[in-house]
């Protein structure tokens, strides 16, 4: 391999050529760079801390390797980097086409994972003046997520409408019009309790579905902390805890979390009545007078208390091995957003007195 060409490390079996320019613009290198931090990691030996919940979704704080997250040797031959690609073995359970998921990894031809990514500032505004411990960064979630989300449970079930419609019982029976947040808030609590209980039922089979790597930086400045990067992930049970009310919360409206919620069982429901479900009619049917942009955001002050851990305080990669990660000059064809805030918060001089 020439060392003099622009690339990334571990990400030699691609569909993106990191030769070409446009491939580090800010979308695709968002993506692109977590896959390879991804990689380095599994080079040093080194798992992501993984977000799973026990069986009543409290958070269970484990390890992954990057191995056991790509289905497949991070290093090895046999691995390629479909970004922005369907990930076909889900396509059964849904009406229409799959969505594109950020990375799907294939070997030998074959679809073996499939992962969200989601790069994120550490800390976040809402953290930023409070001390390092408590430091947290918001997570944006797409409704194609949410997609994915219900497929993943689907599979806990080995593919059986009838098993999750058993696991649903009478939850959300009633419910005459979807799209009337009126009709559908009076049984919000069993919508609540049926996705709990899938997850004490489905526990032993929660999966990866989203990588969250953050960069951490000196407070609300520009600068890198020296310990800046790592990589978290979340299980399709842990995520849950990103979005799902907690138990004994009084819900008279219908928020963007509690949407996300319905959404999903929703879903479920459609599945389990069906054999298939129809994600991007639930979405744009069931949005409450809500946008469709996001399924959701939580904030630093919502994720810290689910994400605390000695990495996220202290991130295990420095900003001295970044040139380890970024390889052949790669930085130099970054094209980074020019904001207008940025360059008047990067340039002190414009206030010096004359």
């Amino acid at each position: 391999m020439d060392k003099n060409k622009p690339r990334l490390f571990g990400i030699d079996r691609s569909n993106r050529d990191y030769t070409n320019p446009d491939t580090w613009g800010k979308n695709q290198f968002n993506s692109s760079f977590p896959a390879s931090l991804a990689c380095y990691l599994y080079s040093k030996g080194l798992k992501a801390v993984y977000y799973k919940a026990d069986k009543n979704m409290n958070r269970d704080l484990q390890y992954i390797g990057i191995d056991e997250l790509y289905g497949v040797d991070p290093l090895g031959d046999d691995i390629y980097f479909s970004f922005e690609t369907q990930y076909m073995p889900f396509q059964k359970y849904v009406v229409g086409s799959i969505p594109r998921d950020d990375l799907v990894i294939l070997s030998k031809g074959q679809c073996v994972s499939s992962i969200e990514i989601k790069l994120v500032a550490l800390p976040d505004n809402p953290t930023c003046n409070l001390s390092e411990d408590k430091f947290g960064s918001e997570i944006v979630v797409r409704p194609d997520t949410i997609i994915y989300l219900a497929c993943s449970f689907i599979q806990s079930y080995d593919d059986d409408p009838e098993a999750v419609k058993k696991a649903i019982g009478d939850a959300g029976k009633s419910i005459k019009d979807w799209t009337q947040a009126t009709d559908v808030l009076p049984y919000i609590d069993e919508i609540y309790w049926a996705i709990r209980r899938m997850v004490k039922e489905k526990n032993d089979k929660q999966v990866p579905i989203i990588m969250e790597p953050v960069w951490k930086t000196e407070g609300k400045s520009p600068k890198l902390a020296d310990n800046c990067l790592d990589v978290f992930v979340w299980s399709n049970f842990g995520m849950l805890n990103l979005f799902m009310p907690t138990e004994g919360d009084a819900l008279t409206s219908i928020t963007r979390h509690t949407r996300t919620m319905i959404w999903l069982f929703k879903m479920l429901k459609d599945y389990s009545e069906n054999g298939r479900f129809d994600g991007g009619k639930v979405i744009d049917e069931l949005s409450y007078n809500l946008k469709n942009d996001k399924a959701f955001a939580s904030n630093g002050p919502k994720t810290h208390p689910v994400m605390t851990c000695a990495e996220l305080t202290k991130p295990r990669i420095t900003k001295d091995e970044i040139k380890k990660i970024i390889l052949g000059g790669g930085q130099n064809l970054l094209s980074p957003e020019r904001r207008f805030d940025a360059i008047i918060y990067n340039s002190p001089d414009l206030f010096k007195e004359e």
